[in-house]
């Protein structure tokens, strides 16, 4: 079988992260091969020591189908609409799930998902489509997250959370148990959430609270 291609979406920081992450995942599996990356911005991967070039504008680009797709932006809505398009092209999308992420019992992982090292899923976790989960976050047990959401570096999603569509969590974030958590919501680094968050609210402080609402567009 000719191993697929494998595309990252976006190189900036996070898409050079995700390098990494592919080619510690590269050697145990045959699906696909690295191939290179896409973002809007050509110059994008200059003056860093990168392997790989930039490919094209993922507005434009037009797939084949030994092309496979991971996704290295970071914020949701942004995330959404990028990947939307390729999804329109009947662009197909791959998982890129690290080595040393630790996956418990009964957890199930939508399409387009991205798991950092260290991420920790412990019982009947349920990921949505093109969830990122970066450097060891944690998600509890019964914890539903939506489609498109981002969780930055050592979030702490507890257990039986429901976290809406494209939610993102800066570094260091804590939802405690049990709490729901609205679409295209901003919970802010350190935050502490200890009530329920409405939809597109931005959140920050310990314990959080409201600061404002996320802008429409």
């Amino acid at each position: 079988m000719v191993p697929k291609r494998l595309l990252i979406v976006g190189a900036g920081g996070f898409g050079r992260e995700v390098l990494c992450w592919a080619r510690d995942v590269e050697p145990t599996q045959s699906e696909w091969e690295l191939g290179g990356f896409l973002d809007a911005n050509p110059a994008a991967l200059a003056g860093f020591d990168v392997p790989l070039g930039i490919l094209g504008d993922p507005a434009e680009f037009t797939p084949s189908a030994t092309d496979r797709f991971v996704c290295a932006i970071g914020d949701p809505v942004i995330k959404q609409r990028v990947m939307a398009r390729l999804a329109d092209s009947r662009a197909q999308f791959s998982n890129l799930i690290h080595p040393s992420v630790v996956r418990g019992a009964n957890c199930s992982i939508g399409v387009g998902c991205v798991l950092c090292p260290g991420v920790v899923l412990t019982s009947h976790v349920s990921l949505g489509g093109f969830v990122t989960l970066n450097v060891a976050a944690t998600v509890g047990h019964d914890v539903v997250i939506g489609d498109w959401c981002t969780l930055s570096g050592h979030v702490d999603i507890t257990g039986n959370v429901s976290l809406g569509e494209a939610v993102f969590a800066g570094s260091h974030a804590c939802v405690l148990p049990g709490l729901r958590v609205g679409d295209r919501s901003v919970i802010g680094a350190g935050a502490v959430v200890t009530r329920n968050v409405p939809a597109g609210a931005v959140m920050f402080g310990v314990p959080a609270k409201q600061i404002c609402r996320r802008a429409e567009k």
